[in-house]
This record gives C-alpha cells, structure tokens and sequence, in this order.
C-alpha cells in the first residue's frame, strides 16, 4: 500500500499566501489599474517636461546666472547643450520674439497644428483596431466583414491624408512665419534707424595677456542704434560674417523649432494614448514592467549620446568662415589677380573646406555607432519586450481575470495590441531621437542667440576689440578710458579730441578746430595719418574717447567717397538715395528737378542712354568711374546738406567739370569738408587743416592764391633742379672740348 503524498507545510503557506493576495488584488485591480495608469501618463508628461525645461541635472553644464546668455570674454566656446539652463533661457528669450502673443498669427497656427497632431494620432487609433478586425475575419473567414472593414479602412485614408497633408504644411508654414519674426526683429536692431546722439561717451579699457588686448567701450559710449551694421564689423570682433547669422542660422534654427514640435509634442501624445489603450487591452502591469525596463535602456542611451548640439554649432561655425573666405576673394578680386595669388587663395579656401569636411566626417563616423546602439536597444530590446506584452491574454489572461475568447477574438487583440505596441514603440523612439534634434536646436539656439546678445551689446555700446600689437597700451591706457562728450550745434567743432582708431591706434593725440557754415575746409596729409578717422567720428562711426565734439545731426551731412555706392534699384533711386519716391514726392521734388540737376554735372542724357527713369540695372557695373562721381555729386545737390564730407570725389573727372560742382555746391549753402591732394581745389576752401603723419596737425586760414604761388614757385624750382645734372653734364663735355682743342694746338 502507496503511503500518504507529504507535503510541505512552507509551501503550502506561501502558495495560500500568494493565492490570497492574487484574489484580493484582483478584487481591487480596476483601482491598481486606473491608478498604475494615471501614474503612468503624469510620469510622461513630467518626464517630458523636465527634459524640456532643462530640470535634469548636468554637471558640466553652463552656468544660467546671466538672463541673457552672453559669453564672457574668456569663453572659447559657444555652449550647445540642451540639458544646460543657458539653452533654455536662450530659447525662452527666442520663443517671445517667434511668438510674440497667444492672439498671434503664430500661436493661432501652432493650435492648428496641435489639433492636427490629436486628430492624427486618434485616426492611429482607430487604424490599429480596425487592422485587427481586417485579421480577425480572414481568420474567421468571413468575406462580408472583411469587406465591410476593408471599406472602412480605404475611407479612413481621406482624412488621414489629409491631416498629413496639412501637418506637413503647417510645419512649413511656422518655419517660415519663425524666421519671419526673427529677420524683422534682427533687421530691426542691425539697420537701426539713425537716433539722437547721446551726450556722454564713456570708455573703458581693459588689458588681455599676449600680444593683442581687448578693447571694452561703456555703455553710454555710443549714439545708440546709429549704423549698427557697421559697428558690428568695424568695432567689435565677436561677429565675423553676419550675413551667415542673419540668414543660414536663422533659418536653420527656424525650421529646427518648427520641426522639433512635431518630433516632440507627437510622440509624447502617441506614448500617452497608445499606452492607455494598450493597459486597457493587456493591463497596466505589463505597460509599468515595460516603462521601467524601457526607461533604464533610455537613460543608458542618454548617457552614451554626444554633444551633436555643440557639434552643429561647430560645423555652422565653419560653413560661415569658409563663406567668408569666398566673399573675400570676392572682394579683393582685381588685387589677388594683380598679385598673381591664385594658389595662394586656393590653399585658404581648400584648408577652411577641409576643416570643415574633416569635421563633418568625424560627426559622421560617432553617428554610425551611435545609430547602431540606438537602433539596437530602441527597434530590437524594446521590440522584444513589446512581444511579451502582448502575449499577457493568451498566456496569462485567465488568471488576471481577462476574457479568453475565441481563435477569431484573440488574433483580432493580439493584432490590435501589437500594432497598439508598434506605435507606442515607434514614438517612444522618436521621443528618443528627438535628443538629438533638441541638441542640434541648441547649437541653433546658441548661434542666433549670439547675434542677438552681440547686437544688443553694440547698441548699448559695448564692443570687444583686439587692439593691434604695435599699440602702445600702456602709454594709450589713460586716453582709452577717457570720456567724450558729443553736443548737438550748427556749426562743427573738436575741443581736444583724440583720434583713436577701433584697433587702438593713437592717430592724434588732441585735436582742436571749429568749421563755421559756409567756411569751406580743406583736409591734407599723407595716407593712414587720420583723415578719413575725423570724418568717420563725425558720422557716428567711431567713439569719440575724450574732448567735447561739436557737430549737426547726422540727416545733416552727406558723405561722397571716391567710389561712390550704387544702391540696387532705377536710376531715380541712384540719386534720391537713400529716399524713397514718396519721400522725394513728399519733399516737393519731380523727375523735371532731377532732370535739371544732372543737367549741371552734365549727365542729363543718360535717361534717354539707360532707358527712363525707372530703368533698373547694376549701376556699379553700367556707369564709368566719372559717371558714378557726377551721380554722386547729384545726389548731393538733391538732399543739399548743411556739410558735405567729399572724399578725392572728383578725381575721374575733368577740372571744367569738377569746377562746376563746387560752385554749385557753394551755391547751394552747402558747406565743403574736402579731402584731396589737388591743387585745382584749393581756391574753393577758406581753412585748411593739415596733417603730418606723425601725429601732429596744422589749423589755419587758407590764402588759395598765396598757397598757389607758392605752389607754382616750387614746381618751377623743382623742375630747375631736374635741369641741374643735365647742365653739369653738358658742362664736362664742353670742358671736354675745349680741353681737346687747346691739346691740338
């Protein structure tokens, strides 16, 4: 006889205890699971939200304390990461300029577009139940039911192509309408309208190791927003090709916002619905085991991703300088031709591609590996993992309570559950992906961030300006922290004013001298003694560093260089610039009164020669270097300024002509301030202001026929000298001569 089974005692308990807690969870599993959900979808929007805020911690991130993210003058590198509250601050200042109000063109679009996102991702829905009664009547067999959904499922298309159609197109459009805002904004401030001058110029200066040191100019410094286009280029070194900034960068950061908001805001939607649809079908059990195993392969891919935020940032950094080294070339064509520095300027170009290339290669070769880990954990582990999720009905279901079904029943969820799990898997993943995508926007970010805070800083006037290595920083240190005083008057006058270069060079030390109304001023000197400097500080290009100047506003000069600019546009335009046709309408003037005015330099055929006056043509390229002169002197006579600047501008033409122009001028009221070394100028002048070249200067009165004497005086002793070796030579050989004829007798 067979003794008793023994069992025991331990086991037993712990199977009672086990079967307890089973039944009494199962009694309170609608609350576990209602609870275990709503845990799950706050923990994705606060996940989501921390990663956006930039809430998670980074040790070796940037410090946040400067509101508006300026680099300080030891940086070396722009910061570009988007786990550093610096990007954050960046974009928040960026995302009030895009979107400026919530009653916004782009806000409105941004609802839009939110509301296409919810309606994708319920048509997702309903697309992945339907696709598991399309398997569960092939499966069952039943060809009526596999139609009927199959009609249901090409009628869904119309509205899902659709609401494609239209995300596609909103992003577009919100690419364009961000980039929009922020050229305006960055128009705005870098082709400021002239302000009123300030009355204070305050100036620091502070010395760096090495070489070349930095120069820093106050706040009070300048007239604030006047031709900011050229103090960013001319004053300060933070900005070197700003063409770069105003138009690849803004818009790469343009479309990257509006890209990164379906790449983000989609996902997380998808990861939130489909993972409540998914809990309700196979449980939240599951869906919580596969969020923490998920979220542990996340956290270790966060931690292997590199910086390709700081690597776009770099690699935009390198496609404007290689940029600026073609606009170079450009520009200094006729010169590199003249000096035959082809090969030269090949070897810069080809050292500034490679660079680039060498970089881009590099970026490249982390990708693969990082894609390959990427792809393996986010498309394979957590594929897997889906796959034990989905089989909880069948292999578990009877247990937790589920119904079972027929084959029909359980191919239709399995369907459903899976295509449930794809896409939560997928938009999970891209929620992954967007790491990246969010660190390419904060070198964006950092880029365009960094136009705006150097812009910012100019028109406040502070600059960053390495000073020469030939300044002699500490002789110059009390003059560069001088102040300068800048008072509006009618007449011009400098009260001990230095002129000092941007780059730190000491021109004059003090220079003091007053131009009346209709006191005509002739400036002489040898090049790079400070001609063009006086007139660059009386336009408000240049800080005044100490002395008071005295000068009109700025709508009362007009500046004619040597080779005057053309602006695009008619030939109207080419002498109103810089008006309008309204504002020549406006200011009482016709096509007729310009007509008389090329009349007096002599150009009025060329209307009838170009075609009229609203012939638009490249005048730089269409007129010849007299032409361009006499326009210039045109457009003087249309604005007639109370001070004219003329810079050798009436070097291309003849003297009858050039005599024209200045007896018009002077007709005109117009006061003359000319440079130029030609003596047929100087009987129009009263005062001349001469310059040595080794710092000093000469102000006096101008006697034009005196100085013209003297002039012909000394071209005439000149010209003797010339003579001198001649006559010596014609001496000896008559001495020859005579020598010879006294030997034969």
């Amino acid at each position: 006889m067979s003794s008793p089974t023994k069992h025991n005692p331990s086991i037993e308990s712990v199977q009672a205890n086990l079967r307890k807690f089973l039944n009494v969870y199962l009694q309170h599993r609608p609350l576990v699971q209602r609870t275990l959900t709503a845990g799950f979808v706050l923990y994705c929007l606060g996940t989501t939200f921390a990663a956006l805020t930039g809430r998670t911690s980074n040790k070796s991130g940037g410090s946040g304390g400067s509101g508006r993210g300026r680099r300080g003058k030891d940086s070396k590198k722009t910061t570009a990461s988007p786990n550093d509250p610096l990007f954050h601050i960046r974009l928040k200042r960026l995302l009030r300029i895009v979107i400026p109000s919530l009653k916004s063109r782009e806000a409105a679009m941004l609802a839009l577009h939110s509301a296409f996102l919810v309606t994708r991702t319920g048509i997702s829905l309903y697309v992945a139940e339907l696709d598991g009664r399309i398997v569960s009547s092939l499966v069952t067999a039943q060809p009526a039911l596999f139609l009927t959904n199959l009609t249901k499922w090409l009628l869904v298309a119309i509205p899902a192509t659709y609401t494609n159609s239209m995300l596609e197109y909103l992003q577009s459009e919100l690419g364009l309408a961000y980039r929009t805002r922020l050229t305006k904004h960055a128009l705005q401030i870098y082709l400021d309208p002239i302000m009123p001058p300030t009355t204070i110029n305050d100036t620091t200066h502070e010395k760096s190791s090495g070489s070349s040191s930095l120069l820093k100019t106050d706040k009070d410094a300048q007239i604030s927003g006047e031709q900011l286009f050229y103090k960013l280029s001319n004053l300060d070194d933070r900005i070197k090709n700003a063409d770069q900034y105003l138009t690849v960068d803004i818009q790469q950061f343009s479309n990257k916002l509006a890209e990164i908001y379906s790449n983000i805001a989609k996902p997380v939607l998808d990861v939130i619905l489909y993972n409540y649809q998914l809990s309700r079908n196979v449980g939240a059990e599951g869906l919580v085991i596969l969020t923490i195993l998920v979220q542990t392969s996340a956290g270790l891919l966060r931690a292997i991703t590199p910086p390709f935020g700081t690597y776009a940032a770099h690699e935009a950094k390198l496609e404007g300088e290689l940029r600026f080294t073609h606009s170079r070339l450009l520009e200094s064509a006729e010169e590199v031709a003249l000096y035959h520095g082809e090969e030269f300027e090949k070897n810069v170009i080809e050292r500034g591609y490679f660079a680039l290339v060498k970089h881009a290669n590099r970026v490249l070769r982390i990708r693969v590996w990082h894609g390959m880990a990427e792809e393996g954990v986010i498309k394979w582990v957590w594929g897997s993992l889906g796959l034990c999720i989905c089989a909880i009905p069948v292999f578990a279901g009877e247990m937790l309570g589920m119904k079972g079904g027929d084959l029909g029943t359980r191919t239709e969820g399995f369907v459903t559950n899976r295509r449930l799990l794809l896409s939560s898997s997928d938009a999970f993943g891209r929620v992954m992906y967007s790491y990246k995508e969010l660190a390419e926007l904060a070198g964006y970010t950092a880029r365009v961030s960094d136009l705006f805070d150097t812009m910012e800083d100019v028109k406040a006037g502070h600059y960053q300006k390495k000073l020469v290595s030939s300044a002699k920083i500490e002789d110059n240190a009390k003059m560069l922290q001088g102040r300068g005083k800048i008072i509006e008057s009618d007449e011009i006058r400098f009260d001990q004013v230095p002129l000092i270069s941007p780059n730190g060079d000491v021109l004059v030390k003090s220079m003091s001298f007053n131009v009346e109304p209709g006191k005509h001023l002739l400036v002489v000197g040898p090049n790079g003694c400070g001609k063009s400097s006086l007139f660059r500080i009386l336009g408000g290009l240049w800080p005044v560093y100490g002395g008071t100047v005295y000068k009109p506003p700025a709508r009362s000069f007009t500046y004619i260089p040597q080779r005057p600019y053309l602006c695009t546009g008619t030939l109207r335009d080419q002498i109103i610039y810089p008006h309008s046709q309204v504002e020549m309408r406006g200011k009482g003037v016709s096509d007729d009164d310009l007509r008389k005015i090329l009349d007096v330099v002599e150009m009025g055929h060329i209307v009838e020669r170009e075609g009229g006056w609203d012939t638009v043509r490249e005048w730089r390229d269409a007129l010849s270097g007299g032409d361009k002169q006499r326009i210039a002197m045109a457009r003087l006579f249309y604005h007639k300024p109370k001070y004219a600047i003329l810079d050798e501008c009436t070097s291309a033409v003849t003297l009858e002509i050039e005599k024209v122009m200045y007896d018009h001028a002077t007709a005109l009221g117009i006061t003359l301030m000319t440079v130029s070394h030609r003596p047929s100028l100087w009987r129009y002048h009263s005062m001349v202001l001469q310059y040595d070249g080794a710092g000093g200067y000469i102000f006096t009165e101008l006697d034009a026929e005196k100085r013209l004497a003297l002039q012909e005086e000394k071209q005439d002793l000149e010209h003797k000298l010339l003579t001198v070796p001649k006559l010596k030579q014609r001496l000896e050989e008559l001495k020859a001569v005579k020598a010879e004829r006294e030997r034969v007798k």
